[in-house]
């Protein structure tokens, strides 16, 4: 069985994070949790996540009306689902929610 290798967090930063489009989509997250809160439909540690209805990188906007509050384990597995359904097409390991 193979080792997994350690993750580089500085390289993955240096890469990715760092790139001025990733900083500004970083921000307009922070932005929409700040607003959230303030309007008292967040507060810090309980388990949401504020999201965008459309997602920035699909053309979505940073606007308060595309905003959305949900579970931090809806918000974050909407990614997974595409690409299990691609995977499925070709053979691949099947998701939980097939």
């Amino acid at each position: 069985m193979p080792t997994a290798r350690k993750r580089n967090y500085k390289k993955e930063y240096r890469d990715f994070h760092a790139k001025p489009e990733q900083k500004k989509n970083r921000a307009a997250r922070n932005k929409a949790r700040r607003t959230a809160e303030r309007a008292g439909k967040v507060s810090k540690g309980d388990g949401k996540d504020v999201g965008h209805k459309k997602a920035l990188k699909n053309g979505g906007s940073k606007s308060v009306s595309n905003t959305k509050v949900q579970s931090r384990h809806a918000n974050r597995s909407h990614g997974a689902s595409l690409v299990s359904k691609a995977a499925r097409a070709k053979g691949g390991r099947r998701s939980k929610r097939s």
